[in-house]
């Protein structure tokens, strides 16, 4: 479906189209499905409304007839998924639902009463491996939502055709295992394929909101391990700096949170943690020394600004401050800094500044530690405490460590 969504966003100076979940798009497929199953006939075009509470319509592709061993029909359908202009790797990925009523003899799913409407994930649909997720571990990747709205599809048709007999729903993606690497799924524990996922159904062009969930979800499995420290990076870069400093952290419990920053700190505070430690590029985390707790371009810079104060609290000349502020990159200014002799005084009362403006959107309790580094000078610092919240998140992680070698022995 491309086009029959009127609504467009404005954002970065640009006119974007929203697109939709790969969760309306089993939905979609599912009625498709279930449609076929009741009448015997595929319809050529399915629509459905989004808890958003917008009615979106997709031309239904790649429709299958099947025959069980025991006589039962199966109908196969699939929705392309259309992400619109945002940049999502499963756009125009093919996002299937098969349809039969439910036989006792498939044991993949047991025991059923009549009446039930039943979902499992085929191929290309990721298995939860881990606590903490929306799905408990051993239950396909199929969010609460998802499942919401095929039952509801479902269920729809079924009443109107007073149909009693238990269905089976499969969603599948056919390819979504080599897709799924693209993503944060290995980090969450999520193995074998994709998500299906979506709140509104609608997927918000370059929104924040997905990176944003990807980030609580993986402190979400945290917490759900014991966790009460955890490590975040902007990126892989700072991963790399983070483990030559401290030790060896796995990577799936180092949280990448990209220029998110604040908002990390509100979810790991909603979830419980306790302490952060946080290491990045000065690049970005200058930004922070000015209260900037998003990074990201759109929302502020200050980076030369924040650096000029920092080189007038250390007792620099007026023109040399001018000549910091005229830099081009954070590396230059820094260099510059570096010549002047001033690096040590400089980062000191720069990691105090990110310091401060973290305790300041943390809650009471919720320790911080900062390291600081850049490409060209390598390590520059570390704030106040950050060594004794260091070995804090190293003994967590071999407590875990500990406890996983444990519980495979125990089987």
């Amino acid at each position: 479906m491309r086009g029959n969504m009127e609504d467009v966003r404005y954002r970065d100076r640009k006119f974007l189209r929203p697109g939709f979940t790969t969760g309306t798009c089993a939905a979609m497929a599912g009625k498709a499905a279930v449609t076929a199953l009741l009448t015997g006939c595929f319809p050529d075009h399915v629509s459905v409304v989004t808890p958003a509470g917008k009615t979106v319509t997709a031309v239904v592709e790649n429709v299958l007839l099947g025959v069980r061993e025991d006589g039962g029909k199966v109908f196969r359908c699939a929705v392309r998924k259309d992400a619109g202009d945002d940049p999502d790797v499963t756009d125009g990925l093919l996002i299937y639902c098969q349809a039969e009523f439910y036989c006792q003899a498939d044991s993949a799913c047991g025991e059923a009463e009549a009446g039930q409407i039943l979902i499992r994930g085929g191929a290309g649909i990721g298995r939860v491996t881990k606590p903490g997720l929306d799905q408990p571990p051993g239950e396909a990747a199929i969010n609460s939502v998802p499942r919401a709205m095929l039952r509801a599809e479902a269920a729809a048709l079924l009443e109107e055709a007073g149909e009693t007999r238990t269905v089976l729903l499969t969603v599948s993606a056919p390819g979504g295992e080599e897709i799924a690497k693209k993503t944060f799924n290995p980090v969450l524990g999520i193995v074998g394929g994709i998500s299906i996922l979506g709140t509104s159904g609608f997927v918000e062009p370059m929104s924040d909101e997905a990176l944003t969930d990807t980030i609580f979800a993986q402190l979400k499995v945290l917490r759900a391990a014991g966790r009460r420290c955890f490590a975040a990076v902007p990126g892989r870069l700072g991963a790399v700096c983070l483990r030559e400093r401290i030790g060896e952290i796995p990577e799936d419990e180092i949280v990448v949170c990209s220029n998110f920053i604040g908002k990390t700190v509100d979810m790991a505070a909603e979830l419980g943690f306790t302490g952060m430690v946080l290491c990045g590029h000065l690049g970005k985390l200058v930004k922070l020394g000015c209260g900037i707790m998003n990074t990201h371009s759109r929302e502020g810079d200050g980076r030369m600004d924040t650096l000029v104060s920092c080189c007038l609290e250390a007792g620099a000349e007026l023109s040399f401050l001018k000549k910091i502020f005229h830099a081009n990159t954070t590396e230059e200014a820094f260099s510059f800094i570096r010549e002047e002799g001033l690096s040590e005084e400089v980062t000191e009362i720069l990691l105090k500044r990110i310091s401060h403006y973290l305790g300041h959107r943390a809650p009471e309790g919720f320790q911080t530690g900062v390291l600081l580094f850049s490409q060209e000078g390598g390590f520059l610092g570390s704030s106040a405490g950050t060594d004794a919240l260091a070995r804090r998140l190293l003994m967590e992680a071999e407590e875990r460590r500990k406890e996983n070698v444990h519980g495979r022995n125990e089987t």
